[in-house]
């Protein structure tokens, strides 16, 4: 359980938005989808449906993100910000798969489909400036002193997968509703979804070196001070779950027909009610050094911050709604779909670091397929 770009709505204004706009589409293809050529109604239909496809999803970044204090210190020094180096992936890609039968002379259709997305980011930055170089003066001879430079170094990896499984009995009802050779089917199934996140991050920062400058005798020397910064997370979460489910899933033709290959409008909405349990475990430490100059003598201050462990373990129940709008060009025995879809899983993870957040995540992007029938 790929970032996965900065939106002008929020995340939950878009999924609102996505959602009206696929309704809407529903509605339209209702209303104004041209009425096709008509089929031969006494062809044979495929009785077994196989469909394979693919899928491209933007994630939302559910994760309170890991934010020591030094970090605002290595912003300054103009370095990129953690924060951002750390972020999970905003894309994923994945498969799915479904296996329909209808009886001949039925108009039951009984389907099981499968869809898996993984994204995994890794990022190593190092930042370096050059170190700085101080002149002073001994006697008549000038002299330099180096100091080391300012640098930040950040290792993160970023893993998520999600899993979803569904059993439908859908009934077709309103054929020639949208148009001769439209298809409307209603169902009622079961649906299975696991999701899982991974990540971690380790900074080495040192961002505010500089120089002072110290009497000794007669003249004046300059002596480097800074900090050195460490810190590490690493982090889990998982919800897995199991709830019914009820679709609405439409086709109504808009160029041509099955039998001579033609194109169809395609939308459906789906919903279900999962019931389950979400984990989350968290480790995170920092320290710091502190290298400086008191009187005559290089002192060094070593600062550790107490390690922090968070693991919770709950049973939630998580609403989860989708909705898909495309295209297909069908033939008699085959047929090509492209479109987007969205799915969304209320408060199905949580995000939180040391305490709980319940956060909302969704999956949603263009996705196409081939499906091929057998028998009739």
């Amino acid at each position: 359980m790929s970032e996965l770009t900065n939106i002008s709505m929020s995340s939950g204004e878009f999924h609102q938005a996505l959602l009206a706009g696929v309704s809407a589409l529903a509605l339209l293809g209702a209303v104004y989808v041209p009425e096709a050529a008509k089929a031969d109604e006494d062809a044979d239909r495929p009785i077994v449906w196989i469909e394979l496809g693919g899928q491209l999803e933007r994630l939302n970044d559910t994760q309170v993100p890991f934010t020591p204090p030094f970090f605002d210190a290595v912003t300054k020094a103009k370095f990129e910000s953690p924060i951002i180096a750390g972020r999970p992936a905003i894309y994923s890609n994945g498969i799915e798969g479904t296996v329909s039968f209808q009886p001949d002379n039925s108009d039951w259709v009984f389907s099981g489909s499968v869809r898996y997305g993984r994204s995994v980011g890794h990022r190593f930055v190092h930042q370096q400036t050059p170190g700085l170089v101080s002149r002073f003066a001994l006697g008549s001879n000038q002299k330099y002193r180096t100091a080391p430079p300012n640098y930040a170094q950040i290792k993160a990896q970023n893993s998520e997968s999600h899993f979803t499984v569904d059993f439908r009995a859908g009934k077709e009802i309103g054929v020639g509703m949208f148009g001769n050779g439209g298809i409307s089917t209603f169902g009622l199934g079961v649906r299975f979804a696991q999701f899982a996140a991974k990540s971690s991050i380790v900074v080495h920062a040192r961002p505010d070196v500089h120089f002072i400058q110290e009497p000794i005798g007669e003249y004046e020397f300059p002596f480097s001070e800074f900090h050195e910064f460490y810190a590490s997370a690493q982090r889990s979460a998982n919800f897995h779950g199991v709830g019914p489910s009820i679709s609405w899933n439409t086709s109504a033709p808009l160029i041509g027909n099955s039998q001579a290959g033609g194109i169809a409008f395609n939308w459906g909405m789906n919903a279900a009610l999962l019931f389950g349990r979400r984990k989350a475990a968290a480790h995170h430490e920092s320290s710091s050094v502190y290298h400086y100059r008191e009187g005559k003598y290089q002192h060094t201050a070593y600062v550790p911050l107490q390690p922090v462990d968070a693991s919770r373990n709950r049973s939630i129940i998580v609403p989860n709604v989708g909705g898909f709008a495309g295209l297909s060009y069908n033939f008699p025995n085959a047929k090509i779909s492209v479109g987007y879809r969205g799915d969304f899983f209320f408060n199905a993870m949580d995000g939180g670091l040391d305490t709980r957040k319940s956060e909302n995540i969704g999956f949603y992007g263009p996705f196409a397929s081939v499906s091929v029938g057998i028998g009739g």
